[in-house]
């Protein structure tokens, strides 16, 4: 499971998007949220929209891996795809903030991988917010007085990279997706590949 964090506006859904176009053995773990769908957002492709009632219903039968409460509305991840994907040898990609990475990592440490991604100055991540033209002035304002939040959980992670040119990050996260799957431990069948090649010497 890999997971990547980012106060708004500094790549995160971007380098998302880039990584799932370019790596077949990578699905993405698509969240449920209780807040209204934005302009061109598709419903079970971006997000899964419910109600907070809906919400509350998965929550009641453990059917999140993690959820959190982020600017008034609730996200969480639905526990049965991303056991599907992993039960099928897939990697599951996750768009989630702080709070819910630090759930992932109480409920199945063994398996996850957290990347969190800075944006180069406080300037360049207001500038995107505005050039997302997503949101309101208002909103924005309120983004920019949580992004100082969010960044003080940097250290929780695996990994951390300074999104100041989109393709070298680009790159890195690929680099860490490919080393990670090479862990020793992530190698199914190779404790039998090795026994098959001692058995030949």
């Amino acid at each position: 499971m890999l997971v990547l964090s980012s106060p708004s506006g500094a790549g995160k859904t971007t380098l998302t998007r880039r990584l799932l176009a370019s790596d077949t053995n990578l699905t993405m773990s698509i969240s449920v949220t209780t807040r209204p769908a934005r302009p061109g957002e598709i419903d079970g492709k971006d997000y899964v929209f419910v109600s907070g009632e809906q919400f509350d219903a998965l929550r009641g039968e453990d059917g999140l891996l993690e959820w959190a409460e982020v600017f008034n509305n609730r996200y969480g991840t639905p526990r049965k795809p991303v056991e599907e994907a992993l039960a099928k040898g897939q990697d599951v990609l996750f768009d989630i903030d702080w709070q819910g990475t630090q759930q992932l990592a109480e409920k199945m440490t063994d398996d996850l991988v957290r990347v969190f991604i800075l944006p180069p100055s406080a300037e360049d991540l207001r500038e995107r917010l505005i050039c997302r033209a997503e949101d309101p002035p208002q909103e924005i304002a309120k983004r920019m007085a949580e992004a100082s939040g969010e960044i003080s959980h940097w250290a929780e992670y695996d990994y951390v990279l300074v999104n100041d040119e989109l393709n070298r990050s680009d790159r890195a996260i690929a680099a860490i997706l490919h080393a990670e799957r090479l862990r020793r431990t992530r190698r199914t069948g190779l404790s039998d590949f090795v026994r098959r090649l001692q058995s030949q010497l």
